[in-house]
């Protein structure tokens, strides 16, 4: 009886933790980066929603999915280039990826996928990147908690309709190693690094990082630390969130720039810094392209981390 009474509670407060979120994101003016699983139920036949379900590949969309999703593979929106993984793909390619899956001038594009959002998070970039994200929202906690409350999914993929997509590229949104190497000679930006604490502090590396660490100055925000739980995918209040960029370094005015590994996990903490009323930029190389360049500092040990 007490376990019911405190798994009750827990989830009471998960619920109420999201509620919050929402509000504060709208005081920040981000509201339309989040939608909440009953706004979604509530907005599943509208005509210009579409729904994405990102994934490496397709076993979990065909598992369930949120009934008419689409599948967008993570394949799609982070190639290979110049020997360095998860790069935005031309533009062309995306172009092309987003009108087969339906998302045209007039769509409202809803975001949920694998890893706890970490995929969708990539989408919201990219989205954005093309000159989308004020029509494209994440679904806060997932399918996780659309399936916790709703219960109803799908196996059977939804029927699409082409559309046509027109963008406005933002290339600002994206640093590259040459335009980084001063900024962090000189201290003139704040570097947030999404890594999980062992590989920020050198502890660990992932695969091709030959030399573990982080960039000098970076501060660590981890980016599954904005999350209230691995069961439950909503996100934490976002002034919890905004305190813990604020305790990093960051705050209005100054430039932000956020990395990882190969661009993956700094996408989520892009996303939360935007939701929190921050202007990040992103390193899409990251600490991959970093790591593997001759000459450029590397710091060891976990002083940075928030």
């Amino acid at each position: 009886m007490l376990y019911r009474i405190l798994t009750v509670l827990f989830v009471c407060a998960a619920l109420a933790a999201s509620a919050t979120s929402t509000s504060q994101a709208a005081a920040s003016g981000s509201a339309n980066m989040l939608v909440q699983t009953n706004w979604l139920a509530a907005h599943l036949t509208d005509k210009n929603l579409v729904i994405l379900h990102v994934g490496a590949d397709r076993n979990s969309y065909d598992a369930a999915h949120i009934p008419g999703a689409r599948f967008l593979a993570l394949s799609e929106i982070a190639v290979s280039r110049n020997g360095i993984p998860n790069e935005l793909p031309p533009l062309d390619d995306l172009i092309n990826t987003f009108e087969r899956l339906g998302v045209g001038d007039h769509s409202r594009v809803v975001l949920y996928g694998d890893m706890l959002g970490l995929f969708a998070t990539r989408a919201y970039f990219t989205l954005d990147y093309l000159g989308h994200g004020s029509s494209t929202a994440l679904l806060d906690g997932g399918l996780e908690k659309w399936s916790r409350e709703f219960g109803a999914v799908r196996t059977i993929p939804a029927v699409v309709t082409t559309a046509k997509l027109t963008v406005h590229p933002h290339p600002e949104l994206i640093i590259e190693l040459p335009a980084l190497r001063p900024i962090v000679s000189n201290h003139t930006a704040v570097l947030i690094d999404a890594r999980p604490p062992a590989d920020y502090a050198g502890a660990a590396s992932g695969s091709g990082i030959p030399r573990g660490g982080h960039i000098p100055g970076a501060k660590n925000v981890f980016w599954a630390g904005t999350l209230v739980s691995r069961e439950n995918p909503v996100f934490r209040p976002a002034a919890e969130i905004r305190a813990k960029y604020i305790a990093a370094g960051a705050k209005p005015g100054v430039r932000v720039i956020v990395y990882c590994q190969t661009g993956i996990q700094a996408a989520h903490d892009y996303f939360t810094l935007k939701l929190t009323g921050f202007r990040p930029v992103l390193y899409d190389a990251s600490f991959f392209d970093w790591s593997n360049t001759f000459g450029t500092p590397i710091e060891t040990g976990a002083g940075g981390q928030n």
